[in-house]
């Protein structure tokens, strides 16, 4: 064991320091489920996380890292706990001190903030973030500052001179999380990344996470010792199983002990484990390393890659140099939604995908609404929870077959990141450029209750993952070899008490990266009014909904039940009773006198057609393009 407790860089110059295992992933094996702040536990439930960091100790480790690797202003948000970052940093603190009891070294753990759903955040606000966070660890009194499982040199590299700048003195283990290119996602190899990091003052360099004992391993055996520093290994317990509904890391204590010993051989100096690693494994891993002889260990100072292998100063210029040549490139694009509307009234129509297995009659409609003169055919993604055909298949026909363009919904609520990633790169196959990002309604609400609902993402970070796809990167950070196109829409509704606070919500989208907006459907022309005076100032267009109603159950159904629509008293009056062709004749009477009104501030007109009723989308489109004085299309007129 350590005995009296040396500054860590000496600790790591003269011997082995064991590192503690998993936080997380134990939390989960005691039933604390995916989702929730595990940080946020610091506070909540104090006695358990103490305990957690005891056992660690009591198994031999020698270091324990703080439950805070989450604990930043961004990844709070999510949970409603952003004014409590100090409170969480330094409890977290405070906890593995109280369980160390001056056996172990107390690190404070910090995780990437762009890493994962937040990828184009600005800098300013990480740098922000990280210095906020790290000041917290740092009143504390920690032993060191470990940052753990950073994908690029760059967010490394802030976070690591932030810290400096704040206390010149602590010790700092940074430790990149890779894949089997050994490179960082920016583009750097690991023997590359180490030595700016060393020269940016770190004192200890690793890896941790993504991958097991095998993979850490044959990373560092890539570097070949070229580093200069102590280096630090954290890997996963191997690969995950998932049986009976639960995850289980397969990979023995004994074999993360025996590779623990070749870390030793390879320079690691503090080893310990990632996810998956229990207190069992940690006591194999002391035991096995507690047989290393010092006289054993590879000498650190001769461990110095070639000088020739980067310029210094070079890194954050050359980061991300992969092709992501337009396959569109000087090629003739047809004018977007965007550029339509900025020129002239530009009509969307709604019509929801079937529910059963038969298309013909929304391709009738979507042939319809083409010669009609529609802009486009927006397609929901399960709107209100209910199962319904897939809006890409859906998407491709009609674009194939109606020749009229598909505008896809994609809801947070169905897909992973996995899925949703998938989903657009098969939009991008098929050459679907327009899709509108929302949150989706839960699950539970819908025809199969039963049913998950997912939403690793929301509205503002699907937008922003989106707009990445168009840099030419994937949603991991890794280069494609290629940008989308997207054309990103976001979804706005309007019928709330306080307008203007929508209004702000409606700006953050903006900024997100949305560049048109489309409303739920508006029943009322003094609001219609309301909201062109509100959003004048907004540079980008709003596409007004307006959805005409089928009958007077319809209007009292859409008002009393379904989130986001509010009818006036007057329409309802007008449509009570209504039913058949009499209420829908009168809710395209209805819709028009709310399109003489928005036609006077928008340009951008969103219909959405009720019951699949397209005739009713088919005329109010046609009496757009009288009012605008467009003459309609000549086929349309012989039909």
């Amino acid at each position: 064991m350590i005995g009296k407790l040396k500054d860590l860089r000496q600790a790591v110059q003269q011997g082995i320091v064991v590192g503690d295992g998993a936080m997380g992933t134990y939390l989960y094996h005691f039933g604390y489920p995916v989702g929730i702040s595990y940080e946020a536990l610091n506070i909540t439930e104090a006695d358990v996380i103490r305990n957690i960091h005891r056992e660690y100790v009591e198994a031999g480790a020698q270091l324990l890292e703080t439950n805070t690797f989450t604990a930043n202003r961004e990844k709070l948000y999510k949970h409603g706990l952003e004014s409590k970052v100090k409170d969480i940093n330094r409890a977290g603190v405070r906890l593995a001190r109280e369980a160390a009891q001056g056996k172990a070294y107390v690190v404070g753990a910090l995780g990437s903030i762009r890493a994962g759903k937040r990828e184009n955040i600005h800098t300013s606000l990480v740098a922000r973030d990280y210095e906020e966070q790290i000041s917290a660890m740092l009143e504390e009194g920690v032993d060191g500052i470990m940052f753990e499982t950073f994908y690029d040199l760059e967010e490394m590299r802030l976070a690591l001179q932030i810290t400096r700048r704040l206390d010149a003195q602590v010790p700092t283990v940074c430790q990149f999380a890779v894949e089997e290119s050994y490179r960082t996602k920016d583009g750097f190899t690991l023997a590359e990344a180490f030595r700016v990091l060393r020269e940016d003052g770190a004192d200890i360099v690793g890896l941790n996470c993504r991958m097991g004992p095998n993979g850490i391993l044959r990373a560092f055996e890539a570097v070949n010792g070229r580093v200069g520093l102590p280096m630090s290994s954290f890997p996963n317990a191997g690969l995950p199983d998932y049986v009976d509904g639960r995850y289980n890391f397969v990979a023995s204590a004994e074999y993360m002990a025996q590779s623990a010993v070749e870390f030793a051989k390879q320079g690691a100096r503090i080893i310990g484990g990632c996810c998956g690693t229990t207190p069992n494994h940690i006591r194999a891993i002391a035991d096995a390393l507690s047989q290393v002889k010092a006289e054993e260990l590879p000498d650190i100072s001769l461990m110095v890659e070639d000088e020739t292998t980067i310029e210094s100063g070079s890194a954050l210029e050359v980061s991300g140099t992969v092709s992501t040549q337009d396959r569109n490139d000087g090629a003739k694009r047809e004018d977007s939604i965007v550029d339509l509307v900025a020129k002239r009234h530009t009509v969307i129509v709604e019509l929801d995908p079937p529910r059963d297995l038969d298309t013909a009659k929304f391709m009738k409609g979507a042939h319809a609404l083409k010669l009609a003169g529609a802009d486009a055919v927006t397609l929901a993604d399960n709107s209100l929870a209910v199962t319904r055909m897939s809006n890409l298949a859906l998407g491709h026909l009609i674009q194939k077959e109606a020749q009229i363009r598909p505008l896809i919904h994609i809801a947070c609520r169905d897909r992973n990141l996995i899925g949703t990633q998938s989903h657009m790169m098969g939009l991008d196959a098929l050459d679907i450029d327009h899709v509108l990002a929302v949150t989706g309604d839960p699950a539970r609400f819908g025809d199969l209750p039963d049913s998950s609902s997912v939403y690793d993402l929301t509205s503002f970070e699907i937008i922003r993952m989106i707009k990445q796809l168009n840099a030419g990167v994937a949603f991991s950070g890794k280069p494609l070899k290629q940008r989308a196109n997207f054309v990103v829409g976001a979804a706005f509704n309007p019928n709330v008490k306080y307008l203007e606070k929508a209004v702000d919500r409606l700006e953050r989208k903006i900024e997100a990266g949305a560049d048109y907006i489309m409303t739920q459907p508006v029943y009322d022309v003094e609001l219609i009014a309301r909201i062109g005076e509100l959003t004048r100032h907004l540079n980008i267009p709003i596409f007004i909904g307006i959805m005409p109603l089928a009958s007077g159950r319809n209007a009292e159904y859409l008002h009393n039940e379904v989130p986001g629509i509010t009818l006036s008293n007057e329409v309802r009056a007008r449509m009570a009773g209504l039913e058949g062709a009499a209420g829908r004749k009168v809710g395209v009477e209805i819709a028009k006198e709310l399109l003489d009104e928005a036609m006077k501030h928008f340009n951008g007109i969103y219909l959405i057609t009720p019951f699949m009723f397209y005739e009713m989308t088919v005329e109010l489109t046609s009496y757009v393009w009288e009012k605008a004085e467009r003459p309609a299309d000549p086929l349309f007129r012989l039909t």
